[in-house]
């Protein structure tokens, strides 16, 4: 299939550089200022992606002039509907550096990521700022929806603003990716990893655990270890029957108790968010769980793309998604 070319900024551990990967797009550069995330995307694609360590607001961007692509999972703390209303020039709101890189690559497209608070009345003209300057900058079409990651086969409720922009025809073309296969629930997800140290219960765990995770939250680097969120969080997933106050080093083991709630590991959190199994997730548990918390769902990030990419090729989607499916075999 036709490879189109990508710029990423605040990559994370990858989530949205792999989806896009998969839905057709080669990375001319993946941008992340955390060194433990740096050394995730080193760890999985040092061959293939060139890994830029560095703070978007000092991004030389002009030497990525022409790409196809410009992505961004900006950080979200500033959009969370606890979130403190925005102040002119405040330094947690990184939209600003990344539509300066915007304007010096000057993509055919863009894609945006964050939180669904941004969404909200709360910042509505915010959102309306954003947008009349992409508009500004070229891009005629410019929309953005809320979708979820559990219409996209992610065991997971896991809303997230999506923002495209497009030039020209591009943007007459484009499409929302329509939902796709319903997700397995949480217990058919992780019973193998539940299982793996032949814990008794797991077969009994695979059926309490009949439904979908809530969104799984990265947490702050300044508060605490990982855990799988707020009191709400946790009341969600024991009716799953996994106990959410911490993250386990391992699966459970033979002598766990058959009827106990499991914590889960890394890797089952990371199945949870649509990651492959093979993806590495470099640091500590605390560093490797939050990286997996914070991300964006590869699969979403794999619709999406393939949704733009068929924009800019001006073909049909389902095509697309046709040379996708050949394209993973």
């Amino acid at each position: 299939m036709p490879t189109l070319s990508s710029l990423e900024i605040c990559t994370g551990a990858g989530g949205q550089a792999l989806g896009l990967e998969w839905s057709g797009f080669e990375h001319t550069a993946v941008v992340e200022i955390d060194p433990a995330a740096c050394e995730t995307l080193r760890a999985n694609r040092a061959a293939e992606w060139n890994v830029v360590e560095a703070d978007i607001r000092n991004l030389a961007a002009t030497s990525y002039r022409g790409v196809d692509l410009f992505a961004a999972g900006v950080p979200c703390p500033p959009f969370s509907i606890a979130g403190k209303q925005l102040g002119p020039e405040d330094e947690r709101d990184l939209f600003p550096a990344a539509l300066a890189i915007v304007e010096q690559a000057k993509p055919a497209a863009v894609l945006f990521e964050n939180v669904p608070g941004l969404a909200t009345a709360k910042f509505a003209q915010y959102r309306d700022r954003l947008q009349r300057r992409l508009y500004r900058l070229g891009f005629e079409f410019v929309d953005w929806q809320v979708l979820n990651a559990c219409n996209f086969g992610v065991p997971q409720l896991r809303p997230r603003f999506i923002l495209v922009a497009l030039r020209g025809r591009a943007g007459r073309r484009f499409s929302w990716p329509d939902p796709g296969h319903a997700p397995q629930t949480v217990g058919e997800t992780l019973v193998d990893l539940v299982g793996s140290r032949d814990w008794p219960g797991a077969a009994r765990w695979k059926l309490r655990a009949n439904g979908i995770a809530p969104t799984i939250v990265g947490g702050s680097k300044l508060h605490g270890g990982p855990d799988l969120g707020p009191t709400r969080a946790k009341r969600a997933w024991a009716q799953l029957s996994v106990d959410a106050m911490g993250i386990a080093d391992s699966p459970p083991a033979r002598e766990f108790p058959i009827d106990a709630m499991p914590k889960l590991t890394v890797r089952m959190a990371a199945r949870v968010q649509g990651f492959p199994d093979s993806w590495i997730f470099s640091g500590r548990k605390t560093a490797s769980y939050r990286q997996v918390g914070n991300a964006f769902p590869p699969p979403v990030a794999r619709a999406v793309g393939t949704a733009i990419r068929a924009a800019l090729l001006g073909s049909k989607k389902n095509q697309a998604s046709s040379d996708f499916e050949l394209a993973s075999l």
